[in-house]
């Protein structure tokens, strides 16, 4: 039941901040901009047809594999410790620890596919009491968590997991 409750808190959380009116954003750094095509090489290879990507043209699941980690915003909490290991074949475990709570840490195991973009996970639990959930492949390096129709969410917080 408090599980129940605190995921509903967190989408709502995400719901409310998706309606949140987006502040002009300042134009990127001249640094960032540089290293576009290293970014790209770092997720984008030949086709594996066997992979999850198979939906995804140039999308090397075999490159991408590996467990991206970081600390999540939380509705009620100071954050969500998250982390998550793909596999090249098409599976995740997804671990999450809820910061200055007792006994709410989770685990989550499914399967995950690029969408057609070659820049947008969707993890599918195999309990599918769990909703899917959504992420950005912003590079071979940092992937960021997307609301629960797989948009951007509007906030200055950070929904980033890095590679570790």
């Amino acid at each position: 039941m408090n599980r129940s409750r605190i995921f509903l808190a967190l989408a709502l959380s995400c719901l409310a901040l998706a309606a949140c009116k987006r502040e002009a954003e300042a134009p990127p750094a001249a640094v960032a901009a540089a290293p576009t095509e290293e970014i790209k090489s770092a997720v984008i290879s030949e086709i594996d047809q066997n992979s999850p990507s198979s939906a995804a043209p140039g999308f090397d699941a075999k490159a991408f594999a590996g467990t991206y980690g970081g600390t999540l915003p939380c509705a009620d909490c100071p954050g969500i410790d998250t982390s998550i290991a793909f596999a090249p074949e098409g599976g995740f475990t997804m671990s999450e620890v809820y910061q200055d709570s007792d006994s709410s840490s989770f685990t989550l195991k499914g399967t995950w596919t690029v969408k057609e973009d070659g820049k947008t996970l969707l993890l599918d639990p195999e309990d599918k009491q769990e909703r899917d959930r959504w992420f950005e492949v912003v590079s071979g390096n940092e992937l960021r968590a997307l609301d629960t129709e797989g948009k951007p969410i509007d906030s200055k917080l950070d929904y980033s997991l890095r590679r570790r």
